[in-house]
């Protein structure tokens, strides 16, 4: 369809962007060679993801790039503005917790997620913990064995932690540097890999405790010490060297790639990182850039283990550490364990993969054709909820090619006070669409509403007046509350839904899914507003303090339990008293009610 541009493109690096009929780019990538790479999607065949990738490929466009690495950069950048349809890669924004020491102004330890870890930060993290119950667990164990600092804040009088010998007062007390620089060295030791530090200390606290003829607390402590036992046996594979290294591993079959990462801290396993993904591209240029985007999302180790076929020069170059390719040796095995593990992976999963696919893309394709859409990549579907006419609200959830797109997920707190659903769909409905006007933002292919006739003609008419031309269909239920009906915009058509087909299930799932979010909003409003009149009778809270006790306690319930100093971070401690006996009061009411 465009054998005369193909022919112009030159054999030289560069990045290559791939063109739907709208003109929207829905692929990009790059090319060591951009003639033979552009021209290899149009003359041989292609199956799966490439084959419909390409089945929509309108236009292409090129830039040429003076090297490998600038093609490599220009790829990745383009990749982060446009967020292409089919580059799919971490598009997610999952981290991993690592367990953080605070050495100023007090020692202190948590656990941490960072999206963006940079080396400029000089944050002391150790991880990551594929397992955040460990890393908690491990954070709570030296807490109790050694007296950092547990408060978020800094009270003005020492708490429980100091009488129990938890806590050195930090908040009353002048503290010996020495203590807490020989405390410093072993919780850091221990973080770095030497497991016989904290093993011993256990040991002396539970001879203390049993000496003490306290046996529950040395039997919890002796638990504690089984519990490290088991996580030092499971970081057996060691290489001795107390570096902090990452192993990866890949296996390609199918169209899908599996990647296996390998943490090694301090020389010890502590976890690993597990994709699967489809490719519609050479499946090592993804895995090129998997890695670049991986590593400029999570913590860089000192040194990368990986087979010989990755692009070890040009990835030193960008993520600035050490790529090794090991021919033998513990190094290897590593290397082997991990492309094992991926293999192991993409085969265990590939069935599901595949029914996931039939749920989702098959089921989408299928919508897309019962309505005779030319392109149905974007779905929003909007839901509205009150009581008796209060607290209205309505939502917005996103599926972009047939998944939910939760960070596009939209919460709309309605004006009007009365149960008026078509007026509730109008504000929420300009609301939407005239910001993404005025934004630019992306606009949906498709927009479901929960409803019927009235709910749709409430849409049209605002789309209407916004010069919006977007098809607009309602999800009507039966009198037993089950999804029943489509009712489609063109023509007003009411198509009866088979349900034993894919489409079926997809739009019940959608449904579902925006009555579920618009009902955990509708909750939350509720209870705010209860708390919010329960406060206005207490004197001495007025807007901000109401405004503060909301975002900490979130229910009546939970105001209620909570203790007078933790009130009291809050509030002056008279009203704060006051605020417990009104709560208590108006439970015994209700009792006797």
């Amino acid at each position: 369809m465009f054998k005369e541009k193909l022919k112009l493109i030159p054999h030289l690096p560069g990045s290559y962007q791939m063109k739907n009929q709208e003109g929207t780019i829905i692929y990009v990538g790059k090319a060591k060679d951009l003639f033979k790479r552009v021209n290899s999607y149009f003359n041989r065949p292609h199956t799966g993801k490439t084959a419909k990738m390409v089945s929509e490929i309108a236009d292409f466009e090129y830039i040429v790039a003076s090297s490998e690495l600038e093609a490599f950069l220009l790829e990745f950048n383009l990749i982060k503005h446009y967020d292409p349809k089919y580059n799919i890669l971490l598009k997610d924004d999952k981290s991993y917790p690592y367990i953080e020491y605070i050495n100023k102004p007090y020692p202190k330890l948590k656990v941490a997620r960072y999206l963006n870890i940079k080396k400029k930060d000089k944050k002391m993290l150790f991880g990551p913990y594929p397992n955040a119950y460990a890393a908690r667990r491990i954070v709570s164990l030296i807490n109790r064995l050694y007296p950092l600092k547990k408060c978020e804040t800094m009270p003005k009088k020492v708490c429980l932690y100091y009488h129990i010998g938890e806590c050195l007062g930090y908040c009353e007390h002048n503290v010996d540097n020495e203590k807490l620089k020989a405390m410093e060295e072993e919780i850091l030791s221990f973080l770095r890999g030497n497991g016989e530090i904290l093993k011993n200390k256990i040991i002396e606290k539970m001879n203390m405790y049993s000496k003490n003829l306290n046996f529950e607390m040395a039997l919890e402590l002796k638990n504690e010490l089984n519990y490290i036992n088991i996580i030092l046996d499971k970081q057996k594979m060691e290489l001795h060297d107390f570096v902090n290294r990452d192993c990866l591993g890949y296996f390609f079959d199918k169209g899908y790639l599996s990647i296996q990462i390998l943490f090694l801290r301090n020389g010890r396993m502590v976890g690993g990182h597990t994709d699967i993904f489809p490719v519609v591209s050479d499946y090592q240029d993804e895995l090129d850039y998997y890695i670049m985007n991986f590593y400029s999302r999570h913590e860089i180790p000192k040194e990368i283990l990986v087979p010989i076929d990755i692009n070890k020069e040009i990835l030193s170059e960008i993520i600035k550490t050490n790529f090794v390719v090991p021919m033998k040796g513990k190094k290897k095995n590593l290397i082997d364990m991990a492309s094992l593990n991926a293999k192991i992976n993409l085969e265990n999963e590939m069935e599901q993969i595949f029914k996931d696919e039939e749920k989702t893309e098959v089921a989408n394709e299928e919508l897309k054709e019962l309505l005779n859409l030319p392109k149905l990549d974007r779905i929003d579907l909007f839901d509205n909820s009150n009581l008796f006419g209060e607290f209205t609200v309505s939502c917005m959830v996103v599926f972009k090619n047939g998944r939910p797109a939760k960070k596009e997920y939209r919460k709309y707190k309605i004006s009007l006070d009365k149960n008026d659903d078509y007026h509730t769909m109008e504000e929420v409905i300009y609301r939407r669409y005239y910001r993404a006007l005025m934004e630019k933002t992306e606009l949906p292919d498709l927009i479901i509403v929960d409803g019927g006739i009235n709910q749709i003609n409430a849409c049209l008419n605002i789309l209407n007046d916004l010069n919006l031309n977007i098809r607009v269909c309602g999800l009507r239920k039966n009198d037993k509350h089950r999804t029943n009906d489509l009712i489609d915009s063109l023509g007003y058509r009411t198509i009866e839904l088979d349900k034993t087909k894919a489409v079926f299930h997809y739009l019940t799932r959608m449904q579902d899914e925006v009555h579920r979010y618009t009902i955990s909003y509708h909750r939350t409003i509720r209870s705010k507003g209860a708390i919010s009149s329960v406060l206005d009778n207490i004197e001495g809270i007025g807007a901000k303090r109401k405004k503060e006790l909301i975002k900490t306690f979130g229910s009546v319930n939970k105001m209620r339990n909570a203790s007078l100093d933790e009130l009291k971070k809050i509030l002056p401690e008279n009203v704060a008293i006051n605020l417990q006996e009104y709560l208590n009061n108006l439970k015994e009411q209700k009792k006797n009610i």
